[in-house]
C-alpha cells in the first residue's frame, strides 16, 4: 500500500512550501527595497560586503559572494552596477591582480545600513516571533551553521 505523500489528495511537501514562501518572501523585500533604488539580489550583496568591511575592511569580491551564497559571476555583475552608482569601488587586490576587493562608499554604507533596516522590520512583520526558531532550522535545514 503507498505511503499517505503518494496520493494525489496529500498535501505538498515541505519544499514545496519554503520555495513558495521564499517567493513570496523576496517579492515583498522587493516592494520595500525599491523606493530605495535596491533589488533583493543588489541589498544582500551591498550588506554581505557591509558587514565583512566592518569585521576585517575591505573584502574580496569572493568573499562578498561567499558571505551572500550568491554565484561569483553574478555577483561581479551586480557588483560593477553598484560600483557604477557610487556605492562602492572595486579595486585590484595588493597580492592578487586577479583579484578585487570590495570598498564600500559612504553613500554605500548609508544605504546599506538604511535597507537593513528596512529588512528587519519586514523581516519581524513577516516571521513573528517564532523568526530566531526559524532562523536556526533554515540555517540548519541549509547546511549554513554558524555563518
Amino acid at each position: 500500500m503507498p505511503g499517505p505523500e503518494s496520493t494525489p489528495e496529500s498535501a505538498p511537501p515541505a519544499g514545496f512550501w519554503l520555495h513558495q514562501a521564499a517567493l513570496t518572501w523576496r517579492a515583498q523585500l522587493d516592494l520595500r527595497l525599491r523606493p530605495l533604488g535596491l533589488t533583493p539580489t543588489q541589498f544582500l550583496l551591498l550588506s554581505a560586503a557591509d558587514r565583512l568591511e566592518r569585521r576585517g575592511g575591505p573584502a574580496t569580491q569572493q568573499e562578498v559572494a561567499e558571505q551572500a551564497g550568491a554565484d561569483r559571476m553574478m555577483t561581479s555583475k551586480v557588483l560593477r552596477l553598484l560600483e557604477k552608482r557610487g556605492l562602492l569601488s572595486r579595486t585590484a587586490h595588493e597580492s592578487d591582480a586577479r583579484s578585487m576587493r570590495i570598498a564600500l562608499s559612504v553613500d554605500g554604507r548609508v544605504l546599506a545600513e538604511r535597507a537593513a533596516a528596512i529588512a528587519r522590520e519586514f523581516d519581524d512583520a513577516f516571521f513573528g516571533d517564532g523568526a530566531e526558531l526559524l532562523g536556526k532550522e533554515l540555517q540548519a535545514v541549509a547546511g549554513i551553521r554558524g555563518r
